[in-house]
């Protein structure tokens, strides 16, 4: 089957690329998996707003909903990771209840149904929503709460990962907490913050308290420090998969012929089939990367790296897991062969039961596909 393009050059649909690809495809319809994204880091301007009012909040810059939008934006362009993470203080100062937690969850698995996902794992850290008096566990369930109610309305699996913060000394303190929470739907901990002077090694005793519970890790590592941020999330902290990990681009020379020599960190990572949570945008936004199109995405990807799209703070990044895709697709001439395979490693990767993975792979991922197949024909 051929389709004519505007030049009269027919393209197999099989072999339907990037823009040709994109513009034949709504990439909304196909089934997707997200496992990077941060609960508050993906707001909605107008939850944002209701709930500072709600609260009696009054640090916003705005009571505008676009304005809002707009400055959440700005203060995430500046290029660096820091900064970048200052724009939270106002979306965790406005989650301080449990009935301000549970919308946040709640709208969160309804934009997900909009955005075509089919299971996402959704990261935060407690200690932050507490300054109203609810406990940490008390967090938890409100958060549990929304997730549930929303998976019962719009029928997205999830999964809730806790995350200790690198500048915190409370980091097995977050690990038990999740260990706790883990039969609520709780799926994994993480450690997340700005790396530089905080080495995932100075956490090493919560991450031996998550091996021992059998339980799943996922780290912040090369966002925004080299390989050995990696090798210590790896090494010394048993990372099951690891968030951004651009700078593993560090230990991958380019040879004269095009051809990738790979050090020693990364074979270990492309032979082990560690699973990289990859986000163009918020990695551009950080200065992770000095241009989408250097994002080394594209290299892991070719070279056979478990790497998956990821949206990490919708907000702050104006982003959705529709647009990383469609950017993926156009900047580095992805098929929807590709773009099944990308999702298949999330799914293969997420922190949920076996079972559950097998059945949304069978019966959602692959059926979507199908029918996106189908539709180009």
């Amino acid at each position: 089957m051929v389709l004519n393009t505007p030049m009269n050059h027919p393209i197999p649909v099989d072999h339907l690329r990037g823009k040709d690809l994109t513009a034949r495809l709504n990439l909304r319809d196909i089934p997707k998996v997200l496992l990077h994204e941060h609960l508050d880091g993906g707001l909605r301007p107008a939850t944002v707003i209701e709930l500072a009012a709600e609260q009696g909040y009054a640090g916003l810059p705005t009571t505008d909903p676009e304005a809002l939008a707009d400055w959440f934006h700005r203060g995430a362009q500046r290029g660096n990771l820091p900064e970048y993470l200052e724009g939270f203080q106002h979306t965790t100062g406005v989650m301080q209840t449990a009935d301000a937690l549970e919308r946040v969850a709640f709208e969160f698995i309804e934009d997900m149904a909009e955005d075509g996902v089919a299971y996402a794992e959704v990261r935060f850290a407690p200690v932050f929503h507490t300054s109203g008096g609810l406990t940490q566990d008390e967090v938890v369930q409100a958060v549990v709460n929304g997730l549930r109610r929303g998976e019962k309305s719009f029928g997205v699996r999830w999964g809730l990962i806790i995350c200790a913060m690198r500048h915190l000394k409370d980091s097995l303190e977050a690990a038990e907490l999740a260990i706790r929470c883990r039969d609520l739907g709780v799926v994994g901990f993480d450690l997340a913050g700005g790396e530089d002077g905080f080495p995932p090694k100075k956490h090493v005793e919560a991450f031996q308290a998550i091996e021992r519970a059998n339980f799943y890790i996922t780290i912040h590592a090369g966002e925004a420090y080299g390989p050995e941020s990696i090798w210590q999330a790896l090494q010394y902290c048993g990372a099951h998969r690891l968030g951004h990990a651009t700078r593993l681009r560090d230990d991958i020379e380019i040879l004269p012929d095009g051809t990738m020599k790979l050090g020693r960190l990364a074979q270990y990572i492309l032979d082990r089939r560690v699973p990289l949570e990859m986000c163009l945008i918020s990695n551009l936004h950080t200065g992770a990367c000095a241009s989408l199109e250097e994002h080394p995405f594209g290299m892991f990807f070719q070279r056979g790296f478990r790497v998956c799209l990821n949206t990490d703070d919708r907000l702050m990044s104006d982003t959705t897991m529709t647009k990383e895709t469609t950017l993926a697709t156009e900047l580095f001439d992805l098929s929807l062969a590709d773009l099944e395979k990308l999702t298949l490693n999330a799914m293969k990767s997420a922190f949920a039961p076996f079972d559950e993975r097998i059945k949304l792979i069978y019966q959602t991922i692959k059926p979507g596909f199908a029918k996106a197949h189908a539709s180009l024909m």
